[in-house]
């Protein structure tokens, strides 16, 4: 008796509709900037992975930030790019993973989380697919279908998106609908 063959890493990423991005480590480089206690600390997003985000939300798949922190900079980036679900504070991400596929009728195999420490491991446990950035702890690296070549806050959450796409061939309708919006807004 054979056993079913565990679908190929392009089949998962065909099936994906909700892409879920731990903040501190894969869209930051996990460095926080705190100064005096009474100024928000400051987080360096990448510029690159802002606009792959905007591409997966031009294609029309969902975006989720999950974060254990709280940060008003966090905040502000997820507006300005149009995240509509963030979560912060979070300590257990694989409870509000879990709320946001029952919210979307979603099943394991079309949720991807991107993670790189230990406390992304609950969520890990529910993606049907996992990816993690190159500076990954190597327990997350393990447990990932797909490590990207760069490192958190460094084009990593870019890398994935542009992989997402382009497996799912939506990448030439996402970046025409992506240009398209740009030059309404001139």
């Amino acid at each position: 008796m054979t056993e079913p063959s565990r679908p190929t890493l392009a089949d998962q990423i065909a099936r994906i509709q909700l892409v879920a991005l731990d903040v501190d480590g894969v869209l930051t480089d996990g460095v926080v900037e705190v100064t005096d206690g009474q100024t928000p600390e400051a987080k360096r997003f990448h510029v690159a992975d802002g606009l792959g985000i905007q591409l997966l939300l031009h294609a029309g798949l969902l975006v989720a930030w999950i974060s254990g922190r709280r940060s008003t900079a966090v905040a502000a980036r997820a507006a300005e790019l149009g995240v509509a679900h963030l979560s912060q504070g979070v300590r257990n991400k694989a409870q509000v993973l879990a709320e946001l596929m029952a919210e979307h009728s979603l099943t394991q195999d079309q949720v991807a989380f991107m993670g790189d420490d230990l406390n992304d491991l609950p969520a890990f446990s529910l993606a049907g697919l996992k990816a993690a950035p190159a500076n990954a702890i190597n327990e997350i690296k393990a447990l990932a279908d797909l490590v990207t070549e760069r490192s958190g806050g460094d084009g990593a959450v870019r890398e994935f998106c542009d992989v997402v796409l382009k497996v799912q061939g939506r990448w030439n309708d996402a970046v025409s609908s992506y240009l398209a919006a740009q030059l309404r807004q001139e």
